[in-house]
């Protein structure tokens, strides 16, 4: 009898990432000669990427513009990435704009278009096909519209038996949140990915935090990690590679210093490319 690998389902944010890096000093209101990349991204979608290129049996759902679902698509099953994408008619794709500094950290201008359209509808029950574990973004909860669908899937992920994580995400909509909405939206989960900025403010506590604080590494339930070197190129999406080369190896053991060194490695390849996704 042949027995179905243990799937982990991810949902939500999909995007084009717009990367400009300044070649000099920034002209304010005139001219500067930069670089400028546009990349898939979108934080939910790049942790499914990562599962993906690190092998391990991943299934993403989330939605763009109508005239990108091929594209995306492709995007994702080229890590291997069970794709459930569907288009919005009206909307276009989600896009960001980040901008680089010296030291490769990003500033993020940020439109959720088609990403704020998901609904139960696009995530139908056979999505849960052979599913053990569910991650989730701190986006899919800020977002008004989409918060009742993350909240159902974690109750649907909780009476399955399913496991849950979640990454904050991003501070400045954890503070617009506030701490109590915030901490209610977490209850339900596992596991979850605050960075040493979200985990000030949270003030987290538990055996399920995993802390990510960039170059000095990480720690989960009494355990550390340090960062691996690596020269830095974009540390856009360094932290979701991180959850993914995390749950890779946490989905399947619970082994909580194969997980962090995991985490570790994927991370140090992302920063090593320009983009947020496998190279």
């Amino acid at each position: 009898m042949t027995v179905a690998p243990a799937v982990i389902l991810v949902v939500g944010d999909l995007v084009d990432d717009i990367g400009v890096r300044p070649l000099g000093i920034v002209n304010a209101a005139s001219d500067t000669v930069s670089e400028i990349r546009m990349t898939a991204g979108g934080s939910a979608a790049n942790v499914a990427s990562w599962l993906g290129h690190l092998g391990a049996p991943v299934r993403f759902v989330g939605r763009c513009g109508a005239d990108a679902v091929e594209r995306h698509t492709a995007a994702l099953v080229a890590h291997g990435v069970d794709a459930r994408i569907t288009g919005d008619p009206e909307l276009p794709t989600a896009t960001i704009v980040l901008t680089l500094d010296d030291a490769a950290d990003r500033t993020m201008y940020v439109d959720r278009a088609a990403n704020a359209t998901l609904t139960d509808v696009h995530v139908p029950a056979d999505v849960w096909d052979d599913v053990t574990w569910l991650h989730l973004t701190g986006y899919s909860f800020f977002d008004d519209a989409v918060r009742p669908v993350a909240l159902g899937l974690v109750a649907e992920a909780r009476r399955r038996g399913v496991g849950v994580s979640i990454d904050p995400s991003s501070l400045g909509f954890l503070q617009a949140a506030g701490i109590e909405a915030v901490t209610a939206w977490l209850a339900g989960a596992d596991l979850v990915f605050p960075n040493d900025d979200e985990q000030g403010f949270l003030q987290l506590a538990g055996d399920g935090v995993v802390l990510t604080r960039g170059r000095d590494g990480a720690t989960f339930a009494g355990e550390a990690v340090a960062a691996l070197e690596a020269e830095v190129v974009d540390t856009v999406g360094a932290g979701d590679a991180f959850c993914a080369g995390f749950l890779s190896r946490w989905v399947g053991s619970r082994d909580p210093v194969a997980s962090l060194r995991a985490g570790a490695e994927a991370a140090a390849a992302c920063v090593s490319v320009r983009g947020a996704r496998p190279a």
